[in-house]
């Protein structure tokens, strides 16, 4: 299991699924999300539709538990997650001949307070705010997983974070 940040190695990181002939090592997961330079965050909208954006990758984690991304607080995203927080986030990862994707699904918090702004602020984000980490157009968003699904070799596997 995923607690605080940290696999327990004595319930992951080399768990077998025998029955599909796949590991699942969170551990493995984790590394392969942290190389991706694309994430997708998914949100509904008012008519319960699914709505997906390509995002750059987080800017900051914790593990495969919480995620922080940047946006602008008058964004369509914004106010679907503040009215469902419901959400997911996607990464892959495409070959030439392999696929690799990991889908986590758990709440989308919109954060607005300054400590959190400032943490993951980046030279060069007054391109897109440019009253700088106090602009009112400039918040965050944390995502909190709480499970996932790893697709790797033409097979799948559900997976918990907790």
């Amino acid at each position: 299991m995923f607690r605080g940040g940290i696999i327990e190695p004595e319930t992951f990181g080399d768990t077998r699924f025998a029955e599909r002939g796949i590991t699942v090592d969170l551990k493995e997961i984790e590394k392969f999300v942290c190389k991706q330079k694309v994430s997708f965050i998914c949100s509904v909208d008012g008519e319960n539709c699914p709505n997906v954006k390509a995002m750059l990758r987080p800017r900051k984690h914790n593990g495969l538990k919480t995620f922080y991304f940047s946006t602008n607080t008058s964004s369509m995203r914004v106010k679907q997650y503040l009215e469902n927080p419901n959400a997911c986030i996607y990464f892959f990862h495409k070959g030439l001949i392999k696929y690799t994707g990991v889908m986590l699904t758990g709440k989308m918090e919109v954060l607005t307070d300054s400590e959190t702004k400032k943490m993951i602020w980046k030279r060069g984000d007054t391109v897109f705010y440019k009253q700088g980490v106090t602009d009112p157009d400039y918040c965050v968003l944390r995502f909190t997983a709480s499970r996932g699904r790893y697709y790797r070799d033409l097979k799948t596997e559900n997976f918990e974070i907790e």
